[in-house]
């Protein structure tokens, strides 16, 4: 039996599979908003979990951040009381067994790499287009974390090809940089957007749902952005398959118009990429922690 955990900046999830992916249980509570209270709150579930199943579990466990290889410590999670603490650690003290972590994204790719939309797939870049807009690499079932645990994480990289006029708007971003792909492919950053140029303040899903001519206008922008911004992953991975998560992947020109975009804008490839809506929604998070354990492992 695998179980997941899904540690997010308000809900925390967990979920049991066993070795064919049937979920045999799936429980929620509100994270709290503490250190000491997350662990307990893990582990709680973890019990719990066991008790009703009858049996021990791995566990394995996304995480809105990373894990450093060097230091061991928390870093980047937008749950802040998880940064700079030997996270990890202390969970496997509090569980007395090893677990294994990875960053929601690549848990999301992972899961959709295994048994989602690029279940037949070798190379898998999954996308997460919603708060931010984030990314994983899945390479013959395993993630690649890459030596900084930042693999994947298209985000915070400049919007490739900016005209002078996307330069003139773009601002610094949390992360340092400027013009983050991010700050214009994010459900924040297509409301800014909107609003910059018309004045409204409309969300993300408010725009993308309505025919009035300036919202399509704005939907298009960020389509030809979406072009730009994959077609760099694509010359650099060449993945068989890009699925796409979050709320913004609902939008249905995505899978209709993005791959021809995608292949005007990459280096000469011979056909349009992949470009695939997941299957497990917002579940794929809890389930790709599940699958940190592979097939076998007891």
């Amino acid at each position: 039996m695998r179980l997941g955990v899904d540690l997010g900046g308000t809900k925390t999830e967990i979920i049991a599979l066993d070795d064919h992916g049937r979920e045999m249980l799936r429980r929620r509570v509100p994270t709290p908003r503490n250190y000491e209270g997350t662990l307990s709150a893990i582990a709680e579930l973890v019990a719990q979990a066991e008790h009703e199943i009858g049996a021990m579990g791995t566990v394995g466990l996304a995480i809105p951040g990373s894990i450093s290889r060097h230091t061991g410590l928390a870093k980047n999670a937008n749950s802040t009381w998880l940064n700079g603490k030997p996270f990890a650690h202390d969970l496997e003290t509090a569980l007395k067994r090893s677990i294994r972590t990875a960053n929601d994204a690549n848990c999301f790719a992972l899961s959709e790499a295994t048994d989602g939309a690029g279940r037949d797939a070798e190379v898998v870049f999954g996308v997460i287009l919603g708060t931010g807009t984030g990314g994983g690499v899945v390479i013959k079932g395993q993630v690649l974390e890459g030596a900084h645990g930042i693999a994947g994480e298209w985000g915070h990289n400049p919007l490739p090809g900016m005209t002078a006029d996307e330069w003139a708007e773009a601002e610094p971003c949390y992360c340092g940089g400027r013009g983050c792909i991010e700050q214009w492919l994010s459900g924040p950053g297509l409301a800014a957007e909107f609003q910059r140029k018309t004045g409204l303040g409309w969300s993300a899903e408010k725009i993308a749902a309505s025919e009035d001519v300036q919202a399509r206008a704005a939907l298009a922008r960020w389509m030809e952005r979406m072009g730009r911004a994959l077609a760099s992953v694509m010359n650099i991975l060449d993945p068989d398959a890009v699925v796409l998560g979050g709320g913004l992947s609902n939008i249905e020109a995505l899978y209709r118009d993005l791959p021809a975009m995608v292949e005007r804008h990459g280096f000469h490839p011979e056909t349009p990429p992949k470009i695939l809506r997941n299957v497990h929604g917002d579940s794929s998070g809890v389930r790709g922690a599940a699958w940190l354990w592979p097939t076998g492992t007891n």
